[in-house]
Formats: structure tokens, C-alpha cells, sequence
């Protein structure tokens, strides 16, 4: 006899997770009922997989996090962040006793429909494309309808909630409006997640590049979080469940000298890093690309003749079945290209090819 293994992983669930965690035997369910239901896997743990085995997931590893096709082997990419989002998520589900698996498929997948050139490509887009572009809708409509051609990846309705809700651009960290907020706790963590995850590595990489020195961090910041990347974190996730933990009211909290200093070190990147005028530089020619290669395609099909872009050609005919450049079509052709990849083909459209006489 073969021991049901997930059911043994749900109950102890119910034993020892939290009562604000969300169970994974209680999901809301998925978009279309499944009659192959894993005997191993909890459905949570089963969407994290199917998010890591996608191809959207894969080309995460060419696509910007804050410098632009970086050559140096250190610099994050939006592969990375998603993993440091994802740790960082794990850890304080674990803390919390809420449901890592939830935290962590929604940490995996919430990036998933960035555009390339990272926030420079999702500005031009939502510029181009009529109703505008956000990357977390975008996100959605990946695991909704993109991926595993054309059938999506049909997850559950707390990982798309969580998707759906993650981002919070320049706003509150942990809002009072709570319609802002994942219907889950698990998904309020990566939120949260989200920017302790970017603040620090944007730092990190900014360091390394030289854009700016550990001295011009203001010092009473650098008194309350350290001076290193790993004390940074440890001291926002600690003050995150030490508080969460004393309210004990279902709700995420933190210090109010840990909510400023995150908000300072925010605005401290983006007035030092993001823009900084050669990142600024790089952006704009970014959205250059993306708004020729856009416009481009409204009236031309996509392409199939030079070897670079056979791959992405073949991936977009897959997903995108019906023939005609919808400008649908166009802008999920474009959000799902990689840096490397828009570069190639903007060079191989708008620049002239040496004339090879034989």
C-alpha cells in the first residue's frame, strides 16, 4: 500500500501551522478542476514547480533587475532577485509558522511578466500599449494563459493573488487599505519580501559599480540595519516577526523605525541609483528599443529568418497561436524577451547588415 504523502503534509499542517496560515488543503482551488491529484506534493508545493519548470521562469536569468545586460558575473539579475525574494519569504513564513510553500510559489512567480531593460521597458510599454502595461497583471496573464502553450499553468487562486498583488511601486510598505494587500498572509510576506529583497541587493550592486560608497549611506540608518547586505536583512526580517509575532493579530507589522528606514533607503536608491543619470542614460535608450521594436511589429510579422531569433519566434508562435499583429500580440511578444534578445533584434531591424560579396 502506498502512503498518501501529501495527506500526511496536510495534517500536519493543521497541527502546527499558525491559524492565520493558509492551509493548503483549504485552497480556493484552480481555474479548472484537475482529477490528477499528486499524492506526494501539496498544491502549493505542485505550482512551485510548475512556475521553476516554465520557460518565462528560465528567461528571468537575461533580463534586468537595475543595470542593463550587466557583463560582470555578479550583478543580480531578475533570476536572482526572485530567488532572494523567495528566501527571504521562506524565512519569515517559517518564523510565522504560515505556509512556506504558498510564500515561496507566489515568490517565484511574481516577476515573471517583466519586461526587458526591467522598469525602463514596463515604463515604455505601459506607454504604447492601450489600457497600459503593470508587470504584475502581465505576471498573471503568463501563469494564466501564456505559458505551457497557450494552456497557462493553471495555479491556484492564492499563488495568483499573490502574484496580482505584490507590487506596490512607490507606495506604503504595509498600506492601511488593505483591498492594496494578497488576500493571504503569505502573500503580504512577499510583498514585504519584495522590497527588503531589492533595497539591499540594488545597494549591494550599486556598491559594487561604483555609483556610490558606504559613506554616503546616512549614518543613522546605517545604526539601525548594519553595514553589510546580510545585516540589512537579518535586522528588517527580525524586526518583521518580532513584531508580528508580540501583535498576534493576523496582521504583518513592523517597528516604526524599521518602516522609516526602509522608506529612507528607498528613496535614498532612487535618488542616487535609479536615477542616476548612467542609469538614467541606459533607460532611455531602452525605451528607445522598446518603442521602435513595438511599432515595428504593429505592421510587420515576427521574425524567422536570421538564427538568433528562431527560438523566440517558435516560442511566440506557440503561445500565441492566432496569426495578425493584435497589438495584444505585439505586447506579449516584446514583455517576454530578454535583454540580450530585444538588443539582437533591434540591431538585426534598424541597423545595417556589411554586404557580403561572394
Amino acid at each position: 500500500m502506498v502512503l498518501n504523502i501529501r495527506h500526511q503534509q496536510e495534517e500536519r499542517e493543521r497541527r502546527e501551522l499558525s491559524p492565520y496560515a493558509c492551509l493548503s488543503s483549504e485552497s480556493r482551488g484552480r481555474q479548472r478542476e484537475e482529477s490528477n491529484r499528486c499524492d506526494l506534493r501539496t498544491v502549493f508545493q505542485r505550482d512551485r514547480d510548475r512556475v521553476i519548470h516554465s520557460k518565462t521562469f528560465r528567461r528571468l536569468k537575461h533580463k534586468t533587475q537595475v543595470f542593463l545586460a550587466p557583463t560582470g558575473d555578479h550583478y543580480r539579475t531578475r533570476l536572482t532577485h526572485v530567488l532572494e525574494v523567495s528566501q527571504i519569504a521562506r524565512t519569515i513564513a517559517v518564523c510565522l509558522r504560515l505556509n512556506e510553500y504558498l510564500a515561496e510559489a507566489i515568490a517565484l512567480a511574481h516577476d515573471l511578466g517583466h519586461t526587458p531593460f526591467g522598469h525602463a521597458g514596463e515604463f515604455s510599454l505601459d506607454k504604447l500599449h492601450p489600457g497600459g502595461f503593470k508587470h504584475n497583471i502581465q505576471s498573471l496573464r503568463v501563469v494564466d494563459v501564456l505559458e505551457n502553450n497557450r494552456r497557462g499553468l493553471n495555479l491556484t487562486w492564492e499563488v495568483r493573488n499573490g502574484i496580482a498583488k505584490h507590487s506596490k511601486g512607490y507606495g506604503e510598505i504595509l498600506p492601511e487599505d488593505t483591498s492594496e494587500l494578497p488576500a493571504t498572509l503569505e502573500g503580504q510576506v512577499v510583498r514585504v519580501a519584495d522590497i527588503m529583497a531589492y533595497v539591499n541587493h540594488d545597494l549591494d550592486d550599486a556598491l559594487r559599480a561604483g555609483m556610490i560608497r558606504h559613506a554616503d549611506l546616512p549614518v543613522d540608518l546605517r545604526e539601525v540595519v548594519g553595514d553589510s547586505s546580510s545585516e540589512r536583512i537579518d535586522a528588517m526580517v527580525r524586526d518583521l516577526v518580532t513584531e508580528t509575532a508580540r501583535a498576534d493579530d493576523g496582521q504583518l507589522r513592523l517597528s516604526g523605525r524599521m518602516q522609516e528606514t526602509i522608506t529612507r533607503l528607498r528613496a535614498f536608491l532612487y535618488d542616487n541609483v535609479y536615477r542616476n543619470y548612467q542609469v538614467h542614460n541606459e533607460f532611455v535608450k531602452a525605451r528607445k528599443i522598446i518603442r521602435e521594436l513595438y511599432e515595428y511589429f504593429l505592421d510587420h510579422e515576427f521574425p524567422d529568418n536570421a538564427a538568433s531569433c528562431r527560438d523566440q519566434k517558435r516560442r511566440i508562435d506557440e503561445e500565441n497561436p492566432d496569426r495578425g499583429n493584435s497589438p495584444r500580440r505585439v505586447c506579449d511578444f516584446i514583455a517576454g524577451m530578454t535583454d540580450r534578445y530585444a538588443l539582437d533584434l533591434h540591431t538585426h531591424i534598424f541597423m545595417p547588415t556589411p554586404w557580403n560579396v561572394l
